[in-house]
């Protein structure tokens, strides 16, 4: 046995190592915030707004300012109690200092403090400082200002007091550790400013301000947005149906509380063909679902069924009507507080507390009950909308079994554009969805067969966010990516169920032309993937290929660019002392313009390619800008082109 087995086999007591304070937080971040990418870094603002939201839930708080410094840094104010700064009785130093340094500590596990909280595990603002290289803590309280500052979670000095104040509140200033956020540590005013706007629906009467020191506008004041809602989750969802045509005048509205459990929502109708639901406990968007999700559901179809039978609407269908039929077309906001939440699934955004379902189907049945009463013209549109969802349920479940009919486990009717790779490991395969059968052909020639596929897009694929269903299933090239796939929609007890268990690709990469058609053969086809297969993208499977724009040549020697800027640098490079006639620049207008050694190069080698992840950051804003991109309604997306123009590349 060598000296190294001898040590590898020596497991004692003096191996066993324990983290103190927040060195576990360093360690392991991705354990406490998800990433250490984008996500993860929004996630410190996140975590910090949340303690001034439960100041507000509490009754305390009126008005947040987050502001972004020009370094990145970034500060959170809010005019609430102000952290306390007294001595713990048990910890024998400053409560501030105990919560900016422990773990699982905080006001927030005291009933008597706060009723309900988002950051129910005591980890939020002590997560942040562990990951700031700098963060300064300021109070407001009792007629004085404190104060302590933290480097990596350490504290630099003892809270110390530093004026007088005649307001109350709490600031907290920090600054990403990027060493930690290795990827970024650039923050995204529209990112941001989409969560705020979220809190703001979800917590009416409140003020939340955000500025960025790192833009101006053309008076030279700084980039700022203002959000506050007077309306709640009415307005939230008038704001996400702005750019859809309403079925009914108002959005239907329910607050109250039942069984203990306060709950507040807002739904209405719209002429298209999806089902939009948001759902929250405690301001966190549960992305899963849960509980809540299922009351609503159950609500809301056993009073819709009950008043269409009464109303003896549904005498000549001759189609069973299902749980689906009554959410075609719907738009819904729900939320609800828990003192006690309890979140299971993947990503632990599923509520699983069974007592709010209950509270939930109650509150639905009898507020919708009495709408249905008192408004009898919108309860008929519903119930016609219902109906018509019906008859094209039944003409999709046909068209899907269409689809679904070819065996893709034995690789017998694939597509036949389909270049499929030797490779059978889901997890080590890619699909490129290609744009056209010119670059189509050349990625077949450049591509690594054994574990690239290839499919070839004829043309723009049908918008699915405009369609009927059973429409969607018909065209050619939706069929085609299903098929090679392997996945599909629709179980026994879900028509609108993904089922992934037979995902033959596990990195989905689109790749369109550098040009105006292919961004918008891109948006089609993540529209199409938003609506119909969100769990690729929630899963992170769905990819954008990156090709250049530019090849800059002088003689032999050549390099890539992926944007003006690189072009400009390699121009003046290769430049060098000769005239700069002799550098020659090429525009990548197409993909076919490309050979397949450059295609290989450039855009399919893993090595040297760059993919862009397709990600949801904020699922009721991407819900509001693929609506809006695809939809009927002109105006706002004129208003949103014209917005960011400025960040646009139109090619001529």
């Amino acid at each position: 046995m060598s000296e190294e087995n001898i040590d590898k086999s020596n497991y004692s007591a003096d191996n066993i190592q324990v983290l103190e304070g927040l060195e576990a937080v360093r360690k392991r971040p991705a354990m406490y915030i998800g990433d250490t990418g984008v996500k993860g870094l929004h996630h410190l603002v996140y975590e910090v707004v949340d303690n001034s939201i439960d100041e507000a839930l509490a009754g305390y708080c009126t008005d947040i300012f987050v502001t972004i410094h020009k370094d990145n840094s970034v500060t959170v104010k809010d005019n609430g109690r102000g952290i306390p700064t007294a001595m713990h009785t048990k910890e024998k130093r400053s409560a501030l200092e105990v919560v900016m340094t422990v773990l699982h500590a905080g006001g927030k596990f005291d009933k008597d403090t706060y009723k309900v909280s988002g950051g129910l595990h005591g980890v939020g603002v002590s997560c942040v400082n562990a990951l700031s290289i700098h963060l300064k803590a300021e109070i407001h309280r009792d007629g004085k200002v404190y104060m302590q500052e933290y480097s990596c979670g350490k504290p630099q000095y003892p809270v110390k007091e530093v004026g007088t104040a005649d307001d109350s509140g709490t600031i907290v200033t920090f600054t990403p550790d990027d060493s930690i956020f290795t990827q970024t540590v650039e923050y995204k005013f529209d990112t941001i400013a989409g969560r705020l706007r979220e809190l703001a629906y979800l917590n009416k009467g409140i003020h939340l301000n955000l500025e960025d020191e790192r833009e101006q506008n053309d008076d030279g004041s700084n980039l700022s947005e203002h959000f506050y809602s007077q309306g709640g989750l009415k307005e939230f969802v008038r704001y996400l149906d702005d750019t859809r045509t309403p079925l009914i005048p108002e959005p239907i509205y329910i607050e109250g509380e039942k069984n203990g459990i306060p709950v507040e929502l807002a739904f209405t109708y719209n002429n298209s063909y999806s089902e939009n639901v948001h759902s929250y406990v405690n301001n966190i968007n549960t992305v899963e679902g849960g509980t809540h999700i299922a009351g609503f559901r159950r609500g809301l179809t056993r009073t819709l069924k009950s008043y269409a039978d009464k109303s003896g609407l549904l005498k000549n269908l001759k189609i069973e009507i299902t749980g689906d039929d009554f959410r075609e077309g719907l738009t819904a906001v729900i939320s609800v507080k828990v003192q006690e939440p309890q979140f299971e699934g993947q990503t632990k955004t599923k509520l699983g507390n069974n007592e709010v379902t209950g509270a939930v189907d109650i509150a639905v049945g009898e507020a919708l009950g009495n709408y249905l009463e008192e408004n009898p013209k919108e309860a008929k549109l519903i119930v016609s909308k219902v109906i018509l969802a019906a008859t094209a349920r039944a003409a999709a479940r046909k068209a899907r079994e269409m689809v679904q009919r070819k065996n893709v486990m034995g690789g017998s009717g694939l597509p036949g554009k389909l270049a499929d790779c030797a490779n059978k490991d889901p997890y080590a395969c890619e699909l490129y969805l290609v744009e056209g059968d010119s670059a189509g052909g050349t990625a077949k020639q450049g591509r690594d067969r054994d574990f690239q596929a290839i499919l070839p897009l004829k043309g723009k694929i049908l918008n699915v966010e405009k369609a009927m269903e059973y429409k969607i299933y018909e065209n050619d090239e939706i069929k085609n990516i299903f098929t090679a796939l392997g996945v599909s929609i629709g179980t026994q007890d879900d028509d609108k169920a993904l089922n992934i268990d037979k995902l033959r690709y596990h990195k989905i990469i689109i790749m369109t032309d550098a040009d105006i058609d292919g961004s918008h053969i891109t948006t089609l086809i993540l529209t199409f993937f938003f609506r119909y297969m969100k769990d690729l993208i929630e899963f992170g499977n769905v990819y954008i290929a990156a090709p250049p724009l530019y090849q800059v040549k002088k003689g032999k020697e050549f390099e890539y660019c992926w944007n003006d800027a690189q072009r400009d640098v390699a121009i003046q490079r290769l430049k060098g002392a000769g005239k700069e006639d002799s550098v020659h620049v090429q525009r990548y207008k197409g993909l076919g313009e490309m050979n397949a050694e450059q295609l290989w190069e450039t855009t399919l080698n893993p090595a040297t390619r760059t993919l862009k992840q397709v990600t949801i950051d904020n699922a009721a804003e991407s819900d509001h800008i693929f609506s809006m991109l695809m939809g009927d309604e002109v105006a706002p997306r004129r208003e949103f082109i014209e917005k960011n123009a400025k960040y646009a590349k139109i090619d001529v």
